[in-house]
């Protein structure tokens, strides 16, 4: 089976236009031909060698189980099942990517947006870990706005590569060493290229380098020339570990180098403070004097405004 445009999948879904692909596959644009409502279809070879997609659509469908509010930043699974040779989730359609945004916005944000990003995005990494779930690959590209009239909201996507860290009763995973490096290596934490088991700290320590690429526009361990792959992490990982936290955060307020100060001190198990890591940030965002509107840097001026206070 090959996706392509004027198709129709799950007997109701034309597809419409490629929207990428993922290390699993592609992505398509789809409209249900009942509703007219659109949606984001995935396709995944089911001869794949790591299979990822029935296991993101269990994590999707494990969120939803949960009737608070904040499930909602998160996207919906309507449809699941195997197409020919390729197993497809359908889902909602959302917004660009934060990656797609920085891009369009002269490759950097100003430190108003940064700062409301910042509330939104520690918001969803509380929600999954509330859920005993680590996302482990926390980068701007897995963050998008919304579609429509949640286009003010990010939400948090892709977890082909989560787990859990917490059993139902409670119980922390181990401590295990010699890992290989799961994630994005420009993001992954020290301990992550140490070769150290993710836990919550992980996904924090990760955010963290995310808002210092927003405001700077590119982290010290880019670029790097390198042989091959693991040449390229080694190096990677080396520039991150003697990079000092006041160095990398130079030139931007200190509260990101105490936001990362305080999360590499994490313990393995330890629950973080979330609370008080989104304080940081906003009592920065009172003292700057901003006004919590959602005018992102990618909002046009004069563009309709949201009337919606900040999520609490």
């Amino acid at each position: 089976y090959t996706a392509m445009e004027g198709s129709i999948v799950a007997k109701n879904y034309k597809i419409s236009k490629k929207l990428g692909n993922g290390a699993f596959g592609e992505i398509w644009k789809a409209t249900n031909v009942k509703t007219n409502q659109e949606y984001a279809i995935k396709f995944e070879e089911i001869n794949a060698r790591h299979q990822q997609l029935y296991a993101e659509c269990r994590i999707y469908l494990w969120f939803h189980s949960d009737s608070t509010v904040l499930a909602q930043a998160i996207p919906q699974v309507v449809y699941y099942g195997i197409e020919g040779n390729k197993s497809i989730m359908i889902m909602d359609l959302l917004g660009s990517s934060l990656e797609d945004l920085m891009n369009k916005c002269n490759k950097k944000f100003s430190i108003k947006t940064v700062l409301m990003l910042a509330d939104q995005m520690l918001k969803r990494v509380e929600y999954i870990h509330l859920r005993r779930i680590i996302h482990r690959d926390i980068k701007p590209d897995n963050f998008t706005i919304g579609h429509g009239r949640n286009s003010h909201r990010i939400f948090i996507i892709d977890f082909g590569l989560a787990k859990k860290y917490m059993s139902s009763t409670g119980e922390h995973i181990k401590y295990r060493e010699g890992k290989g490096l799961t994630g994005t290596a420009r993001y992954a934490s020290i301990n992550t290229h140490l070769g150290i088991e993710q836990a919550r700290r992980d996904d924090l320590e990760s955010l963290g380098y995310v808002f210092v690429y927003f405001l700077k526009g590119s982290l010290p361990w880019q670029g790097l020339k390198a042989r091959n792959i693991k040449d390229k992490y080694d190096k990677i990982k080396e520039k991150k570990i003697l990079t000092k936290i006041e160095d990398l955060c130079a030139g931007v307020p200190e509260e990101f180098s105490r936001y990362l100060t305080n999360v590499r001190k994490l313990k393995f198990t330890e629950k973080p403070d979330y609370a008080a890591l989104r304080n940081l940030f906003k009592t920065l965002f009172k003292n700057l004097g901003h006004e919590y509107d959602y005018q992102f840097d990618w909002v046009t001026p004069g563009s309709e405004r949201v009337n919606v206070g900040p999520e609490e």
